[in-house]
């Protein structure tokens, strides 16, 4: 493997990434967290929010990429639920990541933060195609890097695209954002008015135990290649950057969660 493939760490353009605990990140953003107060759609608030948040990270030295999902517009599982042909309902989730993406880049970039969008599907007029080494260039450069359109193939979620960009780029760990939760929980809290946060565990017991944290196909390919997640809550707009300097903030999943601290 070259040294371009793992960039060292003097590579980063601002001197207060060496207070960083996590220099290289993928930050996972499901539609729902688009959403704010709205029923469907993008919230043009939590969308600048948001910005704020992934904007101060760059400017203290992360590189920054980002997976988006779409359940705020379209839901590929949903739509073969309802008897729609699924890989074709899996597309349609893809051109909505795409919409998301636009979204965020805008949002971005009008906060001077030099952003570029890599789709897995051919969509040339408005979005680069998804290529590894152009991704981790832009990264090097300080330019976010927003992965849509999943992976290009249908019956994967964007939790597995999230899994998989983050290993081709060299991520130290993926920010799971979640919307209006502190991070996994033991119980549903729509229905348990008990539940209770869970500050560390393991990719198997995320599993064995079927907690949402992200699909079985990407906790496997995690806990596969021995890459941490953390699960936090985007409202706050301090988190972002505790995780990044190392602190705990929601729920640390990992091989060995006391080792991600």
């Amino acid at each position: 493997m070259s040294s371009a493939d793992n960039p060292p760490a003097d590579t980063l353009q601002d001197g207060a990434a060496g207070e960083l605990k996590y220099r290289r990140v993928v930050l996972k953003l499901s539609g729902e967290a688009l959403l704010g107060a709205r029923q469907y759609g993008i919230d043009p608030e939590r969308i600048n929010g948001i910005a704020r948040q992934i904007k101060t990270a760059v400017d203290a030295g992360a590189h920054v990429a980002i997976v988006v999902g779409a359940g705020n517009i379209f839901r590929g599982v949903a739509g073969a639920a309802n008897g729609m042909d699924r890989a074709t309902a899996d597309y349609m989730g893809m051109i909505a990541t795409v919409l998301n993406a636009l979204s965020i880049q805008d949002a971005l970039e009008k906060l001077d933060v030099s952003t570029r969008v890599q789709s897995a599907i051919t969509i040339q007029e408005v979005a680069e195609p998804y290529i590894r080494r152009r991704a981790m260039r832009h990264l090097e450069k300080g330019r976010v890097v927003i992965f849509a359109a999943g992976t290009g193939n249908p019956y994967f979620t964007t939790d597995t695209t999230a899994a998989l960009r983050a290993l081709e780029i060299g991520a130290q760990c993926i920010l799971m954002a979640k919307n209006a939760v502190d991070g996994v929980l033991d119980k549903d809290p729509r229905e348990h008015a008990d539940a209770k946060l869970i500050p560390r565990l393991t990719h198997m017991d995320a599993i064995e135990q079927g907690l949402k944290v992200m699909d079985t196909t990407a906790l496997t390919l995690c806990m596969d290649n021995d890459l941490p997640i953390m699960v936090f809550n985007m409202a706050d707009e301090a988190n972002v950057m505790r995780i990044l300097r190392g602190e705990h903030v929601g729920t640390i999943v990992a091989s060995n969660p006391k080792d991600a601290e």
